[in-house]
């Protein structure tokens, strides 16, 4: 008999380890290592010494067939897998707790469903009458969706085999499965290997689309072994704030469709409502008129998208100012700074700065920089911007603003919501293509920029400082009284 064998793997990366300590050196987190039995993950029946068999080699010449997909019949879902879903791949869709996973799959399935394909439901985590209230509340318990509570791997799969091969399965979560072959508790990175790993290998060879629910840690990253992510196909992140109504569907990793598409969806009481237009709805509460914000007219994926950039700049009381951002790269805030200190001259070492993205994007695009710097200083100067202008443009780190790409496609979008006015790189005026009724304004450095918006700044305060003088007494500007 094989003499167990015990080790001890870290839960966060799957590293794994002949003795305990405190802090895997592999990720560098902190008390993750479990003790497992890693004397085998397959049985020893099951390992046979079978000679192996030879198979065909193919040269790269010659045409093959593009991949079917199945439509989920939702337009938004559709846009970040790549145009539905691939017969026999496997996608891992992560999320925080409440964000909305199971609302989204059971809409999707649901509408499958009623075009005529077989989908199974299998829930780990819930029963099948919870499932069931969750479908009744969303109008959709006359779905033929077919529903199951099981946590075996073996058995999910044995009862899939029979009939005909659904054309779509989810798996909620892939946490709570396990499986023989290992010897460890359910939601340990080995009974999520071994677990994902038959999945895969069903999906495969009998060509059914499965989808994994995946738990996300505290920091946001989809928990369990980072081998997982690299086994399926697709890996969807669905991000959103549990006080707002809006939710962000990101492709993380796509082998048959891009990976810098999004999908956008609105929280009702009837579920996940499609926003087929987000610029309208990131703008719709807009702050008009206040210093300090600023329309950046962004691209996700193949889609425009306007999004309004919220900046705060107040004098601080700190020994070290603080430096607070939300929706957009840390880093990316700090060279703007630095560029703006080091070549417009802006002193910002005294001063608190607070930017924020509206609407609860993440930006990831370095096309921000421009909108970024306007919003700052205007704060800083208390100058209003143009309520009808857009911004973009990367900053270097000399202060020249340089291009970005799909500049018409930008202003497009921006004319398209009444926006009058856009402030680009001047060497993007050539790409512009002369949209009508929107005034380009191409600056070359981000020198000039700050000029402009400072000199607002001055007129303003000139005409408070005036209006002011004006409204005081005449015994008050003598010294009387």
């Amino acid at each position: 008999m094989a003499k167990n064998t015990l080790s001890f793997v870290c839960q966060n990366c799957g590293a794994a380890y002949n003795r305990w300590q405190g802090k895997c050196e592999s990720c560098g987190e902190w008390n993750t290592l479990a003790e497992e039995d890693t004397s085998g993950s397959v049985p020893v029946s099951i390992r046979s010494k079978r000679k192996g068999r030879t198979f065909a080699l193919e040269s790269l010449a010659g045409k093959s067939p593009d991949a079917p997909r199945l439509s989920s019949g939702m337009t938004e879902l559709d846009r970040v897998t790549g145009g539905g879903f691939v017969r026999g791949s496997v996608l891992l869709v992560g999320g925080d707790p409440g964000i909305g996973k199971s609302t989204l799959l059971t809409q999707a399935t649901s509408m499958m469903a009623r075009a005529g394909h077989r989908i199974v439901y299998i829930s780990g985590e819930e029963a099948v009458a919870q499932v069931r209230l969750r479908a009744e509340r969303l109008g959709l318990s006359d779905a033929p969706v077919q529903l199951a509570a099981e946590t075996s791997v073996e058995d999910i799969v044995s009862t899939l085999s029979e009939g005909a091969v659904p054309r779509l399965i989810v798996i909620d979560s892939i946490q709570t499965m396990w499986t023989d072959t290992v010897e460890s508790a359910p939601g340990t990175v080995t009974q999520v290997r071994a677990s994902a790993q038959a999945l895969i290998r069903f999906a495969k060879k009998t060509g059914a689309a499965i989808i994994l629910v995946g738990h996300v840690t505290k920091d946001g990253q989809i928990a369990g072994p980072r081998v997982v992510e690299h086994m399926v196909d697709a890996v969807l992140s669905f991000e959103g704030e549990g006080s707002q109504q809006f939710r962000i569907l990101r492709a993380v990793k796509n082998r048959f469709g891009p990976t810098d598409e999004i999908g956008v969806f609105e929280m009702t009481g009837l579920g996940l409502r499609e926003v087929t237009n987000p610029s309208e709805l990131f703008l719709s509460e807009r702050d008009l008129g206040t210093p300090g914000t600023a329309v950046f007219a962004g691209i996700e994926g193949t889609r425009p998208v306007l999004v309004e950039l919220q900046a705060l700049v107040a004098p601080t009381s700190l020994g070290t100012p603080r430096r607070a951002v939300v929706g957009w790269d840390q880093s990316r805030l700090s060279m703007v700074l630095a560029v703006l200190e080091a070549h417009c001259g802006v002193k910002l070492s005294g001063h608190d700065v607070y930017l924020n993205v509206a609407g609860g994007l993440r930006i990831h695009e370095p096309a921000a920089d421009m909108a970024a710097a306007a919003a700052l200083v205007s704060s800083l100067v208390n100058a209003q911007l143009p309520t009808d202008a857009v911004y973009f443009g990367e900053i270097s780190l000399s202060g020249v603003i340089r291009p970005v790409a799909q500049t018409p496609a930008r202003l497009k979008e921006a004319v398209k919501l009444g926006f009058k006015r856009a402030v680009l790189p001047e060497s993007a005026r050539g790409d512009a293509g002369g949209d009508a009724g929107l005034s380009l304004n191409a600056v070359n450095s981000l020198t000039t920029l700050v000029a402009e918006i400072a000199a607002k700044g001055s007129r303003r305060g000139e005409q408070s400082a005036s209006a002011e003088k004006n409204a005081t007494p005449a015994r008050f500007r003598r010294g009387e009284g």
